[in-house]
């Protein structure tokens, strides 16, 4: 079933054309490099550089949809992990956990959003198995947990004055 969206003149010229139109006019807008109040030239200048943009540069529009879909995903995925963020430092009546709870939470919550995104893109296999398979692998594992026993004994014993 065809949609106007799997349409080839809006996927390749209209939507390229209306992301590139609304970031150049937002950073325009924001930097007020052509003065405070331009709103008009500021659209106009954008509208000149989208259409541009889309009508010659055909290899930088593919670059430019590749990127938009790790955008997307990557936005995602960052809103996955702010909401299991969220869950701990919500402050809520009843709900108070303390400092060093949250932070475990937090770490918890940030590895597996990281894990996720791995088995998902199929490439928990081939990181599992680098780290268990290869002597580099080892020793980087090695390495982060004497990192990780030094800050241990570092920072971990203060205690507050």
């Amino acid at each position: 079933m065809a949609t106007f969206l799997s349409n080839s003149v809006f996927r390749d010229l209209i939507l390229p054309f209306v992301l590139l139109f609304v970031l150049i006019f937002a950073v325009l807008e924001k930097s007020k490099l052509l003065g405070e109040g331009k709103q008009q030239i500021n659209a106009l200048v954008s509208l000149a550089l989208a259409a541009i943009a889309v009508s010659t540069f055909s290899t930088q529009i593919e670059w430019l949809q590749k990127f938009a879909i790790f955008l997307v995903i990557a936005l995602f995925i960052l809103f996955i992990f702010m909401l299991l963020y969220g869950f701990a430092y919500s402050g809520k009546e009843g709900f108070e956990l303390a400092k060093g709870w949250k932070m475990l939470i937090a770490a918890i919550a940030f590895i597996a959003v990281i894990v996720a995104s791995l088995i998902i893109t199929n490439t928990w296999d081939r990181v599992y198995d680098f780290f268990t398979s290869s002597s580099i692998g080892t020793n980087v594992v090695l390495i982060i947990i004497i990192v990780a026993a030094v800050a241990a004994v570092l920072y971990g014993g203060k205690k507050k004055e």
